[in-house]
């Protein structure tokens, strides 16, 4: 039977906390990398209209590999977010419900990759032109349905965490969340009004709603980060003395 030392214990508990901390950066890179490629993406493609066309026809044309890997990326960094969440958090409300809701949202993302839309709103250039809804792919349903998932678990996440936030008394964290939560729903049904007529503008609104979203998912992880850099440096002090 192994023994260990209390300089054992402690050594343990320093490389699972640094393994946290790992997890929780995984959600700092992945949200603000998501969103840089996709703006960076859509503003140098030729073709592409950022205010009109949606993030996921990015996945299509020559260059489509590009923000087929950053769903998929970011989907996997979504994932390991969780996984740190659910390390950090210990117990209180939301302390298995936001973990899973991130979990959701990962793999949402990741599937939102691999399920790629159909052409259509003239992109690629030779696309039909406008919305069709009749004789779509597989795929296209399947990148729908995970689509939805990714803009409605990440809001509810928000209303998670802003409860979690108001037992703990930081008002600041409750209410940027709620808004943020609230703000993400408002434009999603608004995107969706949009994009059933066409609009030329549902582009803008679904950047708008994505930007304020892992704006959220990338403060709230800087914030655990710095949290759980902060408790590990008080043990190893501590067991210094």
């Amino acid at each position: 039977m192994m023994i260990l030392t209390s300089g054992g214990r402690i050594a343990s508990r320093w490389h699972s906390q640094r393994m946290t901390k790992y997890l929780l950066g995984c959600g700092i890179v992945g949200s603000t990398m998501f969103v840089f490629v996709f703006l960076l993406d859509g503003a140098t493609r030729i073709g592409y209209d950022p205010l009109y066309h949606p993030v996921s026809a990015l996945s299509l044309g020559d260059r489509g590999w590009l923000q087929i890997a950053n769903f998929i990326i970011a989907g996997v960094l979504m994932v390991a977010f969780a996984v740190g969440l659910r390390r950090s958090l210990y117990s209180g409300h939301g302390a298995r419900w936001g973990p899973f809701l991130f979990g959701i949202f990962g793999v949402s993302l990741v599937f939102s990759g691999i399920f790629v839309m159909d052409p259509m709103q003239g992109y690629p250039p030779g696309a039909p032109a406008g919305i069709h809804t009749d004789g779509v792919s597989w795929h296209h349903y399947a990148h729908d349905v995970f689509g939805i998932l990714v803009f409605t678990s990440l809001p509810i996440a928000c209303f998670v965490f802003a409860r979690r936030f108001s037992k703990s008394a930081s008002r600041g964290w409750t209410l940027y969340s709620m808004l943020t939560g609230m703000v993400m729903v408002v434009l999603f049904m608004f995107f969706g009004t949009l994009w059933e007529s066409d609009n030329h503008l549902a582009g803008l609104i679904q950047r708008m709603m994505l930007v304020a979203g892992f704006a959220w998912v990338t403060l709230m992880a800087a914030n655990l980060y710095k949290e759980c850099k902060k408790e590990r440096d008080y043990e190893r002090w501590t067991a210094n003395l």
